[in-house]
């Protein structure tokens, strides 16, 4: 039986168990986890049938696969602990760390290491997300299998080279919140014209959630999409030409750019 254990159990690490019960996937494993506050873990541990320890070091020496899940800046802090006392070679580590990509791993673990980065994104927790990794990694062909078992049964798992780990990143793990106030931008417009705030948002996340899966499902380009819905002179591509006189395209493009410079 496969142990798997959590550095961190915040709302991603959380998201992942909740998508991996959904989908039943990971049913045979051992799941524990640590975090800063115990008493908090415990709670959410509980309700997930994951077994709360108190220390990182407890999660290193009792997991195969070891899910960083804490913040970037904490890491080597946390590792220094017991860095030199594990046999790596033994230990699969799958990072969920942003910006922490496989030169820094090789640099903190030593040689022989078997690690990974990868960026998840909040609808994993329905078996829905998008999962970006990075493919420069140290992982055996059966370590990728287990990442593939782990992962594509709760998410679109996309395998991005080093260069566009970040932005491949950003357009997975940020698009949540854009799409969530799009979301909630055609829900205020309904309700502006007399729909139930219930209704308007069950309209506006199906239809995005459909778009979704049409373009995944055919592959067409969105701009195809588009232009199967306008028709001359018809109402959608009035709508279309009011977006772009607001720079609703520009704007998106503006906040993967604020998003980008950040870093």
């Amino acid at each position: 039986m496969t142990t798997v254990g959590f550095l961190g159990f915040g709302n991603m690490a959380t998201a992942i168990v909740d998508g991996w019960r959904s989908t039943h996937t990971a049913e045979d494993a051992r799941i524990l986890a640590c975090a800063a506050h115990f008493d908090a873990l415990q709670d959410k541990a509980q309700q997930r049938g994951v077994e709360a320890v108190r220390t990182a070091r407890d999660v290193v020496d009792a997991a195969d696969v070891i899910i960083v899940a804490v913040k970037p800046y904490q890491i080597e802090g946390i590792f220094s602990e017991f860095l030199a006392d594990v046999d790596w070679s033994t230990k699969l580590v799958i990072s969920l760390a942003a910006g922490k990509l496989n030169s820094f791993w090789s640099e903190l673990l030593p040689d022989g290491a078997r690690h990974i980065s990868t960026i998840p994104n909040t609808p994993i927790a329905i078996g829905q997300g998008v999962v970006v990794a990075e493919d420069a990694h140290t992982l055996t062909d059966a370590d990728l299998e287990t990442v593939r078992a782990l992962f594509e049964p709760i998410s679109t798992l996309e395998f991005v080279d080093s260069a566009h780990v970040s932005v491949a990143g950003t357009l997975a793990g940020c698009g949540p919140a854009y799409a969530a106030m799009f979301m909630e931008a055609l829900a205020d417009a309904g309700v502006k014209y007399g729909l139930q705030r219930a209704t308007a948002y069950r309209l506006a996340a199906g239809m995005i959630a459909g778009t979704g899966a049409l373009q995944l499902s055919t592959g067409l380009a969105p701009a195809v999409m588009k232009d199967a819905v306008c028709s001359p002179g018809g109402t959608t591509i009035q709508g279309v030409a009011a977006l772009e006189q607001t720079g609703f395209r520009g704007s998106i493009i503006s906040a993967i750019d604020a998003v980008e410079s950040s870093r």
